[in-house]
């Protein structure tokens, strides 16, 4: 038979890229590390900050893994992934973004090693899905119960959710009860069901004066101001009107003209639209109203007629806002004044106008069994500011996941540590290859005490081998304290997170890196090709 020279047979347009088998795994796997090796260094009360410039020139200072990886602009569809893992930690808990992050990269790092050993993708797969249904299992066990009425427990929480956010310790305490103090008056009990809309919680930030001067309102604060300088500042046991309509004289819905003949014609059309406003005023005031809150505009003769009967008015409220009051003074929204009665009113004791920081802004407060509050967040500058609200945001997020789920673990890389013991044990249940890759899990679960004792300049293989000897004398609650240094019980320190942080970063985290490793052949239409760890283009 006569040899034949066979032409290559091209199915992909000239610019794309195409890359197999481990090629593929390698890329992916670099990617996902490199992310995690960003936000790596974040980690834990003693963790770095991250200073991120956008392309027009924004500054944003900050430790919190989701904010970081929402302010870079990432490319790789991997690493996108794990950006994802963080979206989804955030909106789910509100909490434990970096940890999710982390752990992705090291399931992948852990499961390269294991690739190196020539273990097909699919083993390690099903070996790490085993693992994480086990580690969920363990999880349950070994958590411990919480209830709603147990506010020293739950201000730990909160306390642990804002340490290394760059809140001082005083602050810390301070803010922390306010974050529980704020879920308590949120938190709606059906039965044994507790349902907490964080919605209700509404965070105004405003600079100009120290974070101490924080506080929380039992009500709601609109970043508005009266409609008319004669209303009255103060309003005291407030009759509110929540009114989604506007106090205008409507337009015709359609094309129309008024013919004018003489200016008596002219003076009757303007007494007209006069007396329209008033009788519009005159319902407000037989309700019983001292306050409108306005969605729409108030026209400037209401405004006049609004002031002379000492009603307080406020216009263009946002929708959001509108919803919180309701819920804050037990009015209802109402769209048209022809239905308005007294018991559509809300209750308030006391509406005022404030000037905080050169700017006017109305307060609603003294609400009775107010079920929307606000926390007016202070700091020097913006930049600290924000830090403050990204650490409010945190701990308010864990107190909700801690009472939904009802079930809390002590931190300080305490149940990392306690799990990866017993996920150890459970491998040895395995006799084939999967027994490989459930020790792979454990193994990366040390990622977390490891990068706690970096960040805090300790040895991690000295901190890592002393907390293995407390676990293995059954100390569960051993953690390392980067305070101190010392490996210590982080129960009795009062370092708690609700158990939800975990769970959702272990799905998360092992779900990214099963998709990962079941990926053997990345198809780009992009002209220039990835390139791998050593600086080379893949091909």
């Amino acid at each position: 038979m006569s040899n034949q020279n066979f032409q290559p047979v091209f199915i992909l347009p000239e610019g794309h890229t195409r890359n197999q088998g481990r090629t593929a795994h390698k890329a992916n796997i670099a990617a996902a590390k490199a992310l995690a090796d960003t936000v790596r260094t974040t980690l834990g009360p003693k963790g770095m900050d991250k200073m991120i410039v956008s392309s027009g020139g924004r500054v944003t200072i900050t430790n919190d893994g989701v904010t970081i990886l929402d302010e870079m602009e990432i490319e790789h569809p991997a690493a996108k992934m794990l950006v994802e893992v963080a979206k989804v930690q955030e909106s789910e808990v509100g909490d434990g973004t970096t940890t999710a992050v982390i752990l992705s990269g090291e399931l992948l790092s852990q499961a390269e090693k294991l690739l190196d050993k020539n273990i097909h993708p699919t083993v390690i797969a099903k070996g790490y899905e085993i693992a994480a249904s086990k580690a969920q299992e363990l999880l349950n066990k070994i958590s411990e119960d919480i209830s709603i009425k147990d506010k020293s427990l739950l201000t730990k929480i909160a306390a642990t959710a804002m340490t290394g956010k760059n809140v001082e310790y005083e602050t810390k305490q301070k803010l922390s009860k306010m974050a529980v103090k704020a879920i308590m008056a949120v938190a709606e009990q059906e039965g044994k069901q507790i349902t907490i809309d964080l919605n209700d919680i509404k965070i105004e930030k405003k600079p100009g004066a120290d974070t101490e001067n924080s506080e929380l309102i039992e009500g709601i604060v609109i970043d508005k101001e009266r409609v008319h300088s004669s209303m009255p500042r103060e309003n005291k046991n407030a009759k509110v009107l929540l009114l989604d309509a506007p106090l205008e004289v409507k337009s015709t819905e359609i094309d129309a003209k008024i013919q004018i003949t003489s200016p008596t014609q002219i003076q009757e059309f303007i007494e007209q639209e006069e007396e329209m406003l008033r009788k519009m005023v005159d319902t407000i005031k037989s309700s019983g109203a001292t306050a409108v809150f306005c969605q729409k505009g108030i026209d400037e003769t209401a405004q006049h007629f609004l002031a002379k009967n000492n009603i307080f008015g406020v216009r263009r409220v946002r929708e959001s806002d509108m919803k919180r009051l309701a819920k804050a003074t037990s009015g209802k929204i109402i769209t048209s004044l022809r239905d308005l009665e007294k018991s559509d009113l809300g209750n308030a004791g006391l509406i005022s106008e404030r000037k905080i920081s050169d700017e006017h802004m109305i307060f609603v407060e003294k609400c009775s069994k107010a079920k929307a509050v606000t926390l007016l967040v202070r700091g020097g500058t913006d930049h600290v500011i924000s830090e403050v609200e990204r650490a409010l945001t945190d701990a308010i997020g864990d107190i909700a996941a801690a009472i939904s789920t009802r079930k809390v673990v002590a931190g300080g890389s305490a149940i990392e540590l306690e799990l990866s013991k017993h996920l150890r044990k459970y491998a040895e249940s395995f006799s084939g290859r999967e027994r490989l890759a459930v020790t792979a899990f454990a193994d990366a679960l040390e990622v977390i005490p490891i990068t706690l004792a970096e960040n805090a300049g300790l040895d991690p293989i000295d901190t890592l081998a002393e907390l293995k000897s407390k676990h293995d004398a059954k100390n569960k609650w051993a953690g390392l304290n980067v305070m101190t240094g010392k490996v210590e019980d982080m129960w009795k320190k009062g370092v708690i997170e609700p158990a939800k942080i975990k769970t959702q970063a272990i799905s998360s985290s092992t779900d990214v890196a099963v998709m990962l490793l079941r990926i053997d052949d990345i198809v780009s239409a992009q002209n220039v090709a990835p390139q791998l760890p050593d600086g080379t283009q893949m091909q």
